[in-house]
């Protein structure tokens, strides 16, 4: 089952189809109630000032260990998901973005691929055969994220990845293009994906 996880960043302006279970996470209500059928509000509650609609079935204390987005994160993953979107995850505090990132993470280390969707962008993690399905023309990043990594090879990219090594300090990686929708990398190592959802730039 899908999960949708709705975050308190920058608001999403797009639209966001129903085809999952939605968790909405504290503040992110404000701008998700009129957008999305939402089936279960989750977090602290210290950052809205109005009762979430359905009302939260347990409220956590202000001071935890993890943020809203990850407690949603971690149900969907215990629940079962085998995918999970998150929106509203960009912008506004950069701790929470990077922190966001690691959701992703937590995701992936737990079998269930994860994307953090903005109107411009996409990110995923990938590790081994990496397929970038639908991307056609979109600008996409390749970066390491946690330790260095190796590209093996690369398919159907305009600027091919071989043998080469993603390191820290390094912008290797950055701004290639998918030439077609079947393209793919093969990575030693996880790296982070990040799709320019806009097109070229």
């Amino acid at each position: 089952m899908k999960y949708i996880v709705l975050l308190n960043g920058l608001p999403y302006t797009g639209d966001i189809v129903k085809d999952g279970y939605v968790f909405c996470c504290d503040g992110a209500y404000a701008w998700a109630k009129d957008k999305i059928a939402i089936d279960e509000n989750v977090g602290d509650f210290d950052s809205l000032h109005e009762t979430p609609v359905p009302p939260p079935a347990y409220v956590y204390p202000a001071e935890k260990n993890y943020t809203d987005g990850e407690i949603a994160v971690r149900r969907a993953i215990e629940a079962g998901a085998d995918e999970i979107e998150l929106y509203g995850g960009f912008g506004l505090r950069s701790d929470h973005f990077l922190g966001n990132l690691h959701l992703l993470y937590l995701a992936y280390r737990n079998g269930v691929p994860a994307r953090l969707i903005s109107e411009r962008e996409e990110i995923f993690w990938g590790e081994g055969l990496v397929g970038l399905n639908g991307y056609k023309g979109k600008t996409l990043s390749i970066v390491p994220f946690g330790a260095n990594a190796h590209i093996i090879e690369s398919s159907g990219l305009k600027y091919p990845l071989q043998e080469l090594d993603l390191v820290y300090g390094s912008t290797r990686g950055i701004s290639n293009i998918a030439e077609c929708d079947g393209a793919h990398i093969f990575a030693q190592g996880c790296v982070l994906v990040i799709i320019n959802r806009g097109g070229k730039l």
